[in-house]
C-alpha cells in the first residue's frame, strides 16, 4: 500500500500499492505521475519553495516558502491522489496528521 502522510509543511509518499506486477502497476504509475509532475511544476516557477528527497522507497516534499501558485499545485496533488484512493482504497491512503 501507498501510504502518503500530510503533516504542516511536510508531504511523505512511501510505499507500493501492490496492485499488479511491477512495471503494470497502474495506482504506483499514477502516484508516480501525479507527485513528480508537481514536484517538476513548482520547480519551474519557484526552485526555492520546496526541498525534495527521491529515495528508493519514499518522496519526502517540504514546503520552504509561502507562495500561492505553490499551494495551488500542492493542494491539486493532494486532490487528484484523494481522488486516486476513492477508486483504489485497498492501494492507497492519505493520512493528515
Amino acid at each position: 500500500m501507498i501510504k502518503v502522510e500530510l503533516k504542516d509543511n511536510l508531504i511523505t509518499i512511501k510505499g507500493h500499492a501492490g496492485y499488479d506486477d511491477k512495471g503494470k502497476d497502474i495506482v504506483c504509475a499514477s502516484v508516480s505521475s501525479i507527485v513528480i509532475t508537481t514536484i517538476n511544476g513548482i520547480i519551474e516557477i519557484n526552485p526555492d519553495a520546496i526541498d525534495y528527497s527521491d529515495l528508493d522507497n519514499e518522496i519526502i516534499i517540504r514546503k520552504l516558502k509561502e507562495d500561492e501558485t505553490v499551494n495551488k499545485l500542492l493542494n491539486n496533488m493532494i486532490l487528484l491522489l484523494e481522488n486516486l484512493e476513492k477508486d483504489y482504497k485497498d492501494y492507497i491512503k492519505i493520512i493528515r496528521r
